[in-house]
């Protein structure tokens, strides 16, 4: 069967999907491969783990795939890997579900500053919802 694919626009894919590459390097130890990147053999690896496990759909295989390779480019940005350190671990699970939906050209990456003002809304730890009162009216 064959898949009709736009490298200028990756599709969409369900977070779950996405984070499926990252749970395959952190059981095979390469937990810090946004902070550090991976070798071509590494992402070999790892696509041959995904063509496995994505056997059924080749079409979600190939955006899982290249939306991966993109995440692990993009956090090669001084300001992102500076976000991972700063803030731990959730900022992976914001990049994951900001990933997997934003627009991707396989060309250009993602667009990292949308990334990171993305990731940052996401993670900020002064950010709590607002909560408003009724107004109080004097009494006359």
């Amino acid at each position: 069967m064959i898949t009709k694919f736009d490298a200028t626009d990756v599709p969409r894919v369900a977070p779950r999907d996405l984070n499926r590459p990252m749970q395959i390097l952190i059981a095979n130890g390469h937990g810090l491969a946004l902070l550090k990147g991976l070798s071509r053999s590494e992402f070999r690896q790892l696509e041959c783990v995904l063509w496995n496990e994505f056997d059924d759909d080749p079409g979600t295989r190939l955006a899982v795939a290249l939306r991966f390779r993109a995440l692990v480019d993009v956090f090669a940005t001084r300001r992102l890997k500076d976000l991972l350190l700063e803030r731990g671990f959730k900022v992976i699970t914001a990049a994951i579900a900001e990933t997997s939906t934003l627009r991707l050209n396989t060309r250009f990456g993602f667009y990292p500053q949308k990334l990171l003002l993305a990731i940052d809304a996401a993670t900020d730890p002064a950010h709590r919802p607002v909560f408003t009162t009724a107004p109080m009216h004097a009494a006359a």
